[in-house]
């Protein structure tokens, strides 16, 4: 496994157990001395890591981390993608100056599940816990977490998605795409997506493109900006099966009454994703 920033998976990791904990705490909020204490660090130790990782104090991460945040983020963060398609990608709080260009598969050669094409894979780090990059020679064409469903479940998924693919592992090939997406360096130029969907999947997934780091839509929302208003379910279904998490905002896409719905990769890191976003974005 490439490494890019091996305290990465350690930060997520003290993350992942502190929602955890405070799922279980409910409604209380939990004391730095608390959260300190519960994963045997110092509150000093632990407010320095946290304030590294995300930038803000551990008290003001776990508010967004509680789940009534993603509601919170509908009344106050909400932005149309009309207005959202206006700001553009490269719009205020994107994070870490990321900005992206992509392209999609012909119709055709979707239908054809991949035959003929050469999809480069490699395991790198991430903020997120282990993370499974996929690309061609046009672009990141799959990222898959697996902290919650595990690395052999992760792997399993995405080579699903193409069965008539060739599959090579080259992580070395994708690693300076990789490093630009995930903010730890900046190559200077747009990160490359490479789509491989249906043309349906691929409208929903460019209105989740259109979506600003910090901020959420709804799926309905993303139906009527794709000019199907009553495609709402099947909206669902295509967000679910976005195959680059992180780089398409998937977790951006909430429920209209500001409930998180599903997440492909596991609700916790969709959370995590949220909070990490909204805390660099007034950080």
């Amino acid at each position: 496994m490439t490494h890019q920033s091996p305290e990465d998976s350690y930060h997520f990791a003290v993350m992942r157990r502190a929602i955890d904990l405070i799922d279980e705490g409910g409604a209380d909020a939990m004391s730095l001395d608390d959260l300190a204490g519960a994963m045997n660090m110092s509150p000093a130790h632990f407010q320095r890591l946290f304030s590294k990782w995300v930038g803000v104090s551990p008290k003001r991460y776990q508010q967004y981390l509680t789940l009534d945040h993603a509601r919170a983020m509908l009344r106050s963060n909400f932005t149309t993608l009309a207005t959202s398609h206006a700001v553009g990608l490269s719009g205020p709080g994107r994070l870490h100056d990321l900005f992206l260009r992509w392209e999609a598969m012909s119709p055709g050669d979707f239908a054809r599940h991949g035959e003929g094409l050469t999809i480069l894979w490699g395991w790198f780090e991430s903020p997120f816990g282990p993370a499974l990059v996929m690309g061609t020679d046009k672009g990141i064409c799959g990222i898959g977490f697996a902290a919650e469903m595990g690395e052999e479940a992760a792997m399993e998924d995405l080579l699903s998605r193409w069965p008539k693919a060739t599959f090579v592992e080259d992580p070395m090939a994708l690693r300076p795409w990789v490093l630009n997406a995930f903010g730890v360096q900046n190559a200077g130029q747009p990160t490359p997506l490479f789509l491989i969907g249906a043309p349906f999947q691929i409208k929903v997934w460019e209105a989740l493109l259109s979506i600003p780091s910090g901020q959420v839509t709804t799926y309905s929302e993303i139906a009527r900006a794709i000019g199907n208003p009553r495609a709402v379910r099947a909206v669902g279904t295509a967000v679910g099966r976005n195959p680059i998490s992180w780089l398409i905002p998937c977790h951006r896409a909430l429920r209209k009454s500001g409930g998180l719905g599903g997440y492909h990769w596991g609700l916790p890191v969709k959370r995590a994703l949220l909070a990490y976003e909204a805390a660099r974005a007034e950080a």
